[in-house]
């Protein structure tokens, strides 16, 4: 059996328990602008088109953040959508060779959700960048998720979400 198998893609699984209604804590999820806000260690900002509001189903939006120390550019799209249960998100330019993101949405009852996130992703670069998830990448993509949970927990469970959603 080889150490490293190039065709098995990494997959990310976290789990979040927020106090607060499914559809706030999904609406949060897909909010360009709670994006923005909940990932500035990241500096990420948008520079598409659309640069506001809550992304539906089809819709694309590019970020630029820096991650790694580098600048880089993503575009990604929201192929599947079904409010206020799951939305996927998948890249569609950027550095991974592919990634697809599954927000699930769970009402534990009507004032508690349970976020689950499904991150599968491809690096580039073949066996390099294989060796580079093994070494570093897989834990920083954990960590960005669950900092970034962290950010919607608080907002989702306090009156911060009242900043970018008008329900």
């Amino acid at each position: 059996m080889p150490l490293l198998s190039l065709s098995q893609m990494p997959t990310i699984i976290t789990k979040t328990y927020i106090k607060a209604p499914r559809e706030r804590v999904f609406d949060l999820s897909r909010s360009i602008d709670f994006h923005t806000a909940s990932t500035q260690q990241t500096d990420e900002t948008v520079i598409s088109e659309r640069k506001f509001g809550l992304l539906e189903q089809g819709e694309k939006v590019t970020w630029r953040a820096k991650h790694l120390g580098v600048y880089q550019k993503l575009t990604s799209k929201i192929p599947q959508y079904n409010f206020p249960f799951y939305f996927v998100d998948e890249m569609q330019k950027g550095i991974f060779k592919r990634f697809s993101h599954k927000h699930t949405f769970k009402e534990i009852n009507a004032n508690e959700t349970l976020l689950i996130d499904e991150f599968e992703y491809k690096s580039p670069l073949g066996f390099i960048g294989k060796l580079a998830d093994i070494i570093f990448l897989k834990s920083y993509m954990v960590n960005f998720l669950i900092i970034r949970n962290k950010q919607l927990k608080l907002f989702a469970e306090s009156n911060k979400w009242k900043q970018f959603l008008s329900k």
